[in-house]
């Protein structure tokens, strides 16, 4: 290993020198460039090979051609590309052709090196054809659609190659058969070529349209349609084809919510004004409020035809939509706004109004000044939820927002509901404190504190141990703090926030006593001191530090650490720990 490693330093040696010959690295440059690279090439050739460490590598040369490149630049040098530049991206090329070998399933790898390619093309390297053959032979990477349609596009965008884009497609479309995006960018690139050639004036019957990504297809569904056809719109040869798509869609996806929300808007794009003669702002206005009313109309037939949560989503969100657009006129403001409470108010009373959006409903009446109806609403939704934790908060906030009397008797009856719930009631617990801070007295408050341990699932507990450490240190002081911190540091699940909070609060403090910080970093590193090699350094330099220190302890926690941390970490803590010794950490 050691000689391959020796030949591969030794293979540097010409686009180094030439570096240093030129003047854009110094000598001491030229030489730490030698270090990392050794060191670089010892992780590469490890029995275990890590991902990472090619990574590490390859992100380390292309640091270093941005360097020559912005010192070229500096210094208004541009010879010696092909001894250098080159030298270095056939580097790179190879250590990504290594990576991918070995890690032929990691989609972002290939991708980081087409983008590389794409990058770094100098002189007479053609690593972009290259790359992508390789794409277009690997087995694996064959059944990614993403990487089919990036070749396929570079086929027709820089080589014009429409055949060859066609044919890379028809290839994808076997590996993939029913992947929409494939379809849709084959569609697309067909447009395109048909759009070309009769930009080119040439007869029409010679720019037909291979249509098979669209009629052929055996994706069946509504997304598919209105993405073929939101494609075709951009071509303004393609009428026909449009209203073939559009019956479609009205034929086989009769039922279907998006056929009637496409159906709907399509009604603010008919029926402009034609006139070339000046309008007034109030015929403008005007004009809006009959396309929203037409759209309004074929969505309160659309309801009626298909009741049914999505289809009032639908509904409401073209209502939203409306209503947060931009006018000057108040008028069309406030007819947006009641209609989008009416439409809200009527999906409710049919039982269809979706959970998501009784928070958006909510908000729009608190910003109107609709206290009393948003209070209304808040309570409907935790009875027709009353097993949902996220609609009992949001009921609860709207009380607390309008410093409602009935805050407290809301939230017993929310965890009355919500008992059998052993996990998602955190947030609920959370907001219960954090408005007793501020309205109830500390006794109740920490109360609070104390019950919400017993109550959360263990997991959840350390969030309320850790909010409650920190109650403790404001409203009681250290001393208060360290009772809090007493009680609870058996009573696990704890974070390493929990102990680091504590340490910091000593640290605070003017007579810091470092037996105290032993104390908290002892009880962190039993709970945590297989994970977390920082926690060991920081307190090695504690004890290097603290005026009440014992340095001739660290190597005792040295031995410790190497003992205790799992895998990597081991590695990761002697080089921050030598590092540390000789003054750079």
């Amino acid at each position: 290993m050691a000689e391959r490693i020796e030949q591969r330093l030794e293979d540097r040696i010409p686009e180094l020198e030439q570096l240093e010959r030129v003047g854009l690295f110094t000598p001491k440059e030229i030489r730490a460039v030698l270090r990392k690279a050794s060191a670089l090439e010892y992780k590469i050739q490890r029995r275990a090979l890590r991902k990472e460490d090619f990574v590490n590598y390859i992100q380390y040369e292309i640091n270093l051609l941005e360097l020559i490149k912005k010192r070229r630049a500096r210094i208004g040098y541009s010879f010696k590309k092909e001894e250098i530049e080159s030298s270095i991206v056939h580097r790179v090329h190879s250590l990504f052709k290594r990576a991918t070998g070995k890690w032929k399933e990691d989609v972002q790898l290939w991708l980081s090196h087409v983008a590389f390619c794409k990058q770094w093309v100098i002189s007479k390297w053609v690593l972009v054809t290259s790359h992508l053959l390789c794409i277009k032979t690997n087995s694996f990477i064959s059944s990614v659609a993403a990487l089919w349609i990036m070749a396929a596009k570079w086929e027709m965008e820089t080589r014009l190659s429409s055949e060859s884009a066609r044919h890379l497609f028809l290839r994808a479309l076997r590996f993939h058969p029913e992947c929409p995006k494939l379809y849709q960018e084959y569609f697309r690139m067909e447009l395109m070529n048909a759009e070309k050639q009769r930009k080119e004036k040439k007869e029409f019957e010679q720019a037909k349209m291979d249509l098979v990504a669209y009629k052929d297809t055996k994706i069946q569904s509504v997304e598919f349609r209105l993405a073929v056809l939101s494609i075709a719109k951009l071509f303004d040869f393609t009428q026909d084809l449009q209203k073939e798509i559009l019956e479609s869609l009205q034929t086989e996806y009769a039922d279907d919510p998006l056929t009637w929300d496409y159906m709907a808007r399509r009604e603010l794009d008919l029926g402009s004004l034609k006139s070339t003669e000046p309008t007034t702002k109030q015929m403008k206005v005007s004009e809006v409020t009959q396309r929203e009313e037409r759209c309004c109309a074929v969505f309160e037939e659309a309801v009626t035809a298909v009741p049914t949560e999505d289809m009032w989503k639908c509904y409401i969100t073209f209502c939203l939509e409306r209503c947060n657009r931009k006018t000057n006129s108040e008028e069309l403001k406030q007819k947006r706004l009641e209609r989008t409470l009416s439409v809200f108010s009527k999906a409710h009373e049919s039982s269809l109004l979706p959970e998501s959006l009784y928070k958006q409903w909510l908000q729009l009446l608190l910003e109107s000044n609709l206290s009393e109806k948003a209070t209304e609403v808040a309570e409907a939704a935790t009875k027709r939820f009353s097993l949902s934790a996220e609609m009992w908060q949001m009921r609860l906030q709207v009380l607390i927002q309008l410093k409602n009397d009935n805050v407290t008797q809301c939230f017993e009856e929310a965890f009355k509901h919500l008992k059998s719930k052993v996990c998602g009631t955190l947030p609920l617990w959370a907001l219960w404190v954090e408005w007793s801070e501020g309205t109830n007295s500390k006794q109740d408050t920490e109360a609070l504190y104390q019950r919400s341990l017993h109550a959360t699932a263990p997991a959840e507990s350390v969030t309320m141990k850790e909010k409650y450490l920190d109650w403790a240190y404001r409203n009681g002081g250290y001393k208060k703090v360290k009772r809090v911190f007493t009680s609870l540091h058996e009573n696990r699940p704890l974070s390493l926030d929990f102990f680091r909070k504590m340490i910091q609060i000593e640290k605070e403090q003017e007579s810091c006593k470092m037996l105290h910080l032993r104390e908290y970093y002892e009880r962190a590193l039993r709970e945590f001191g297989s994970t977390d090699s920082d926690l060991w350094l920081d307190y090695i330099k504690e004890e290097l530090s603290h005026p009440q220190g014992k340095p001739e302890n660290c190597g005792s926690i040295h031995w410790r650490a190497v003992k205790m941390l799992q895998g990597d970490l081991v590695e990761d803590f002697i080089s921050k720990y030598t590092l540390l010794q000789t003054g750079h950490l």
